[in-house]
């Protein structure tokens, strides 16, 4: 119970479990999909500072901690776009993380930029269903890790995503992936049978459920299972939170007709999780600890001090202004889809020797909104992180049509105004500008590798979108059309 004293004391959380945590009890704290988010986001929550004030206050009540993070931890804001990862691992090893797999975007920079990372993190780093032989990652990761707490062992293992229409091959070169539900099943009778493990954890970067094909879910991988216990996952940026009526199931039967928690803290650092776990029982609590402003206070200065250095290269960016806008354009809502299509479709059409029927962007690839009012350079920066140029293609209707099909199936993207998918000819040849992403096959848009690409920008998209910024700096960019396009 000194814990659950100490966090209200705090005003840290308002509840635990009504039996509280032991000494016979491990917690383990999660995070994925982190996402570079450094400071807090717009709405003022996350901020990996105040991430440490909660991590801190369970450690210094508690003798047995895990902290876990199943990847993607890099890639959305101007600290990785600047610096390449370096703010973050020096980040996470500040607040001691003792486990840490590999989420499909820590292969943004390629394997070589990768290894050179990672290889400074003091975290064990584990891969169960990746072979790394002959690669710079090879040395770095094991295939599984054993923990002990007193008379109790914990063995822990990792599951990773298809790189396949998701990491771009030139990004993952020599990456060989393995079943993800065969290793994580037999690693976890391995750990079980071998190792003795009297519980075994899955971190995985596979995502949820089945709306991520063709990766093995963790409610996949759960079904699948006699061995594994625990999965705490990432990839789908899921928010699994016990305490609301909405959450997704989290207690998901097995193979053996027991049931495996499933967990998740949803995107951006702004949830961070807790497992209270019985080491005798194998029963567990789970919960989300929101990262907030409340914990400003309690602010390690130590650890802020790592970030003076890259604050100001940050800030620089964020304060040269590129355009206004008369409305807010929100995150993932169809106002901001449709205006980036049609901005790559304006400005694709300065690479078409003749008329260009529509443009494709995947929401995917959007990591923020945009505010009304003034716009900077930053801003466009971090909602175009990834290093994509656009493309101009002509395509047969067929393969357009399966593309969109691909599109659907996730919940639309962005088209450009005019077209309608639904009345696409399969025996015409249409002209597309899209980002070579896509092009190439990225975020399983196979059928668009059918294409023949005709020509490309040489700037990235972020720089293309702000020179279409700059032709219309005279005049706020007034745009009402939010309606779904497909």
């Amino acid at each position: 119970m000194e814990l659950i004293k100490r966090f209200i004391t705090a005003g840290l959380l308002t509840a635990m479990s009504a039996g509280g945590m032991c000494a016979d009890n491990l917690v383990i704290l999660h995070t994925n999909d982190t996402h570079s988010q450094i400071d807090p986001n717009d709405k003022d929550q996350g901020g990996i500072l105040r991430r440490k004030v909660l991590i801190d206050s369970v450690r210094s009540a508690e003798p047995n901690v895990l902290l876990i993070d199943a990847g993607d931890a890099v890639q959305g804001t101007l600290y990785f776009t600047l610096y390449g990862g370096e703010v973050e691992r020096k980040m996470m090893n500040a607040l001691g993380y003792d486990i840490q797999i590999l989420g499909n975007h820590e292969f943004d920079n390629g394997v070589e930029s990768l290894a050179e990372q990672w290889s400074g993190l003091t975290a064990e780093k584990i891969t169960s269903n990746y072979d790394l032989r002959g690669t710079a990652l090879e040395d770095i990761f094991k295939p599984y890790t054993v923990r002990r707490y007193g008379d109790k062992t914990v063995g822990i293992l990792g599951i990773n995503l298809d790189p396949a229409g998701m990491i771009a091959s030139d990004k993952s070169e020599g990456v060989v992936y393995l079943d993800g539900i065969k290793a994580a099943n037999s690693m976890a009778w391995y750990l079980k049978n071998v190792e003795h493990a009297d519980v075994v954890v899955a971190v995985t970067h596979v995502g949820y459920d089945s709306d991520n094909p063709p990766t093995p879910s963790d409610v996949d991988l759960a079904r699948a299972s006699d061995d594994i216990d625990i999965i705490v996952g990432g990839h789908s940026h899921t928010l699994i939170d016990p305490r609301s009526a909405s959450a997704p199931q989290y207690m998901v039967p097995n193979a053996s007709g027991d049931s495996v928690l499933v967990v998740q803290t949803g995107s951006r650092g702004v949830n961070l999780g807790l497992i209270d776990l019985d080491l005798d029982s194998k029963k567990s609590v789970y919960r989300l600890l929101p990262v907030d402003k409340r914990l400003d206070s309690r602010i390690d200065p130590v650890a802020a001090s790592i970030l003076e250095p890259y604050r100001a290269g940050v800030d620089s960016l964020m304060n040269v202004k590129v355009g206004r806008m008369s409305q807010e354009m929100p995150h993932s809502s169809d106002l901001l889809l449709n205006w980036i299509a049609d901005a790559m479709l304006d400005m694709g059409a300065g690479l078409s020797d003749r008329k260009v029927d529509l443009a494709i962007v995947n929401k995917g690839g959007i990591r923020r909104g945009l505010p009304k009012g003034d716009i900077t350079k930053g801003m466009i920066m971090t909602m175009l992180p990834f290093d994509n140029r656009l493309v101009v293609m002509d395509i047969k209707g067929s393969d357009l049509a399966a593309g969109f099909s691909v599109m659907e199936h996730r919940g639309g993207d962005g088209v450009s105004s005019g077209f309608d998918y639904r009345k696409i000819d399969p025996e015409k040849t249409y002209r597309l500008v899209t980002i070579d992403y896509l092009a190439n096959g990225g975020d399983y848009m196979e059928p668009l590798t059918h294409g023949d690409v005709v020509s490309r920008s040489s700037l990235r998209l972020d720089e293309t979108l702000m020179e279409y910024l700059e032709r219309n700096k005279k005049k706020s960019v007034k745009y009402t059309d939010g309606k779904p396009r497909m």
